[in-house]
């Protein structure tokens, strides 16, 4: 049997189908595990590149800005080019990031192969949805290949805690990225074998412009906030910061002017959507950026090693996960309003409780019952968040509509990062002398301005998220349980 015929057969046997659902499951779980990996890594990459505290937060930002920003060009490209042309070119790409990033003998290399890791990664993500999709496109199947997809992926965050602590602890920092090709390598055959091509008809044109202004506008933003930890008065942070608002600006008349527009703005200028967008990307700053400041408190100022830091951050994604059901039933009976205003209101009490830490607290005291409170608390923001994000849209705008939510986490995240660190500085600049008290200080700063990104994330959601229960909630197929799961994932 010729090579190709025997490749015909592989896609076409009965299993096949499940295999490539292995494969697409193990890819969700790459992406969102890099999401993670990186953190408990950080002190050690830190010391071994001789990074300064400003330019480390650059290592999780430059992945979460590229990825957030490049997701909806991803989800299009991957549309027209070709699902699996688009999968198997950004495995290659994800793979090769990932090797020059952890051969990095420099800080501005990590960071550089970190961005491109979320610009491969912003290409993988909607391909292996889409691919998803159009494999298991009604009935039963359908409902069991999503749930293990996103029950796969969503443990992507937690294997990512515990993977990268051994990885750093018993090997190298830089086990945490090579580890990668592994992966990059299972996938690459896997979807050789397994998946079959396939892309939408119509205007094939991409916005460009588009992209490369909200890119633009999004860093030089993040850049700007950053700059902050010398001070806000600073020429620098005023320039950059007003370049990236005109720079979006610019981003939103061009997506009002071109017929394939990245972003409809219709998708986000409808009022209860908008809110779920901000809410999410709230959000986001606290699941990505202030708890890369726990890592540091865990390791620099408790002492423990990569692995227990891990181990002990584990609370915080088994806390949404154990609650993940429930929400999902209170869902139905309550609606996602009061779930909106609720959840951020208990994650903003776990971060206060989590601002008490000190230099010599027990971390079952003070830090495992705020994480614990906080994973739980975000089960009910993040499972009504999915529903509201669909309110009301089109069913041609609920792949956009769900990838801005993605989005809005990432983007969210790289901006909230930028926001902390220049809090952070400034608590910790207030001291002649910087030890492990002044460390905690400034952690303890973070966390208390992360519980007022929470406190906003409510009040957003009593003025914007409006309406009966049955109209916040989307109809049809659009509201599946198992079709939020892989959107849950991230």
């Amino acid at each position: 049997m010729s090579s190709t015929l025997r490749a015909h057969h592989l896609r076409t046997h009965p299993t096949a189908k499940w295999w490539a659902l292995f494969v697409i499951s193990l890819t969700q779980l790459v992406v969102v595990l890099d999401g993670t990996i990186v953190n408990i890594a950080l002190p050690q990459a830190q010391l071994a590149l001789g990074m300064d505290d400003h330019l480390r937060q650059w290592v999780v930002t430059a992945y979460a800005l590229a990825f957030g920003a490049l997701l909806l060009l991803g989800g299009r490209i991957a549309d027209f080019w070709g699902r699996k042309r688009t999968f198997m070119v950004g495995m290659i790409g994800f793979g090769l990031a990932s090797l020059y990033a952890g051969m990095a003998a420099a800080g501005w290399e990590l960071i550089l192969g970190r961005a491109l890791q979320g610009v491969f990664a912003a290409m993988l993500a909607p391909a292996a949805l889409a691919l998803l999709t159009t494999l298991f496109p009604s009935g039963k199947e359908r409902n069991v290949a999503f749930a293990v997809f996103g029950t796969v992926a969503g443990a992507g965050a937690a294997v990512g805690m515990v993977l990268g602590g051994f990885l750093t602890e018993f090997f190298d920092w830089r086990w945490c990225l090579l580890v990668n090709l592994f992966f990059v390598a299972v996938g690459l055959v896997g979807g050789a074998l397994f998946l079959t091509e396939s892309k939408s008809e119509g205007d094939k044109r991409y916005d460009m412009w588009g992209a490369l202004f909200v890119t633009a506008g999004l860093a030089s933003l993040v850049y700007g906030f950053s700059l902050a930890e010398g001070g806000w008065g600073n020429p620098l942070t005023i320039t950059f910061l007003a370049l990236g608002v005109v720079l979006l600006a610019v981003f939103v008349w061009v997506e009002t002017r071109v017929r394939n527009p990245l972003l409809p703005l219709r998708v986000v200028t409808h009022s209860v959507r908008g809110g779920a967008f901000l809410i999410q990307a709230v959000a986001g700053s606290v699941m990505i950026g202030a708890t890369l400041y726990l890592t540091f408190h865990l390791q620099i100022v408790l002492g423990m090693g990569a692995l227990e830091a891990g181990i002990a951050s584990l609370p915080l994604p088994l806390g949404t996960m154990v609650l993940a059901g429930v929400a999902t039933k209170m869902l139905g009976s309550v609606g996602p309003r009061p779930m909106l205003i609720g959840g951020p209101l208990v994650v903003a009490t776990a971060l206060i409780y989590l601002s008490f830490i000190t230099a010599d607290g027990n971390y079952f005291v003070q830090v495992a019952p705020a994480l614990l409170m906080m994973g739980m608390g975000m089960a009910f923001v993040f499972i009504p968040l999915q529903n509201v994000a669909l309110t009301g849209v089109a069913p041609h705008d609920a792949g956009v509509a769900s990838a801005v939510t993605n989005s809005a986490m990432q983007i969210g995240g790289s901006i909230g990062l930028s926001v902390f660190t220049a809090v952070y500085a400034a608590v910790v600049a207030a001291h002649e002398h910087v030890g492990p008290a002044e460390l905690a200080g400034g952690y303890s700063g973070v966390f208390i301005a992360a519980a007022v990104g929470m406190l906003i994330a409510s009040v957003i959601a009593i003025t914007m998220v409006r309406g009966r229960k049955e109209d916040l909630l989307p109809l049809g197929p659009v509201a599946d349980e198992d079709e939020l799961a892989p959107i849950l994932a991230h």
